[in-house]
């Protein structure tokens, strides 16, 4: 993983959303043309994840076998193999989110440079050890958790000696509804973990909520990704599809532009326009040198470049140093 840590870094999940090579290709060729940093997949083997006895009852799954669902979806060694390769070669980093440690040493072997852990195992502590024991970078997806169930697992990491965890705010559930959102747990979450870097899973419908999220101080975003929503699969329908995740990409890096330094002071655009477009004091009749300037004489106008409004009571009773002008921008030196 190659992270500017100035830049949100944006991930294409397409791990779900495809099960051939080909269908794999154009997924990495796509996110590539929107503009992500990373694709990330999915990487289990139904035996290994699931009972037989487990059930989906979920808005995109409707009620069905856990067990069947994984094991249609599962992608073996090989097709790992070939998907990182070709990732790699597109120039973009890839990862992936092993649910057992058989997966995990899967993913050594192919040089895994960063690990995601699923919502589903951000209390599995035992894997969360051994995937951080690895000593790389570990994204930790926190749906369905507690603050204080996150405080553990953070600490079950640290304790491996990893302290390159990524904290991702997520709700697991597929798609999430606005009302379930929650983004400021965003904030919530960088307070709490001031020296982790926090992003935000994304399962919504669109792209709004990673925007905002972008906007709240998620320093990653995660959001599904797919080239047809309408294809079979559970996740593509809460994916993004190529148009919404180029819009993401493009709106996140604006926003990067528009965030700036946080310090108040004039912009280097408003240069010309606070000299013309604030205020001074102005002359509103002639004033003759040796004069004395009262009430009558001036006024409140633009241009900036004057003597500024604030000292008004202050150059009450002073006299002119030379025959002033009506509409006379009054200077200092104008002034005995």
């Amino acid at each position: 993983m190659n992270r500017n840590r100035h830049k949100i870094y944006i991930v294409a999940e397409i791990g779900g959303n495809f099960t051939t090579f080909e269908q794999a290709v154009r997924l990495i060729d796509a996110a590539k043309a929107c503009g992500v940093d990373a694709v990330k997949l999915q990487t289990y083997r139904a035996e290994t994840l699931s009972s037989k006895k487990a059930i989906f009852d979920m808005e995109n799954t409707g009620v069905t076998s856990q067990f069947e669902l994984f094991d249609e979806y599962a992608i073996g060694e090989d097709l790992h193999r070939k998907v990182f390769a070709c990732a790699r070669e597109k120039g973009l980093d890839i990862f992936s989110s092993p649910s057992h440690k058989s997966d995990v040493d899967l993913l050594e072997r192919l040089g895994c440079d960063a690990y995601k852990t699923g919502s589903d195992d951000a209390a599995n502590l035992p894997l969360l050890r051994y995937i951080a024991s690895k000593g790389k970078p570990v994204i930790y997806a926190t749906g369905m958790c507690t603050l204080e169930e996150v405080r553990e697992a953070v600490d079950a990491m640290l304790a491996e000696g990893n302290s390159r965890i990524t904290i991702l705010h997520a709700i697991t559930a597929y798609p999430t509804h606005p009302e379930d959102v929650n983004l400021r747990a965003i904030q919530t979450l960088r307070d709490a973990f001031p020296r982790l870097t926090v992003g935000y899973s994304d399962h919504t419908m669109g792209t709004t909520a990673c925007i905002c999220a972008a906007a709240m101080g998620a320093q990653m975003l995660e959001k599904h990704f797919t080239c047809d929503k309408r294809a079979d699969g559970p996740d593509h329908m809460h994916s993004a599809d190529p148009d919404e995740m180029r819009a993401i990409v493009d709106a996140v890096r604006t926003f990067e532009i528009m965030r700036g330094h946080g310090i108040k002071m004039p912009a280097e655009a408003e240069r010309t326009t606070r000299r013309n477009n604030r205020k001074s004091i102005v002359l509103c009749r002639d004033v003759k040198a040796g004069e004395r300037i009262d009430a009558q004489a001036v006024d409140i106008k633009r241009p900036g470049y004057g003597i500024a409004p604030k000292f008004l009571e202050q150059i009450m009773g002073r006299r002119a140093a030379r025959d002033l002008e009506k509409e006379d921008v009054l200077r200092w030196e104008d002034l005995a």
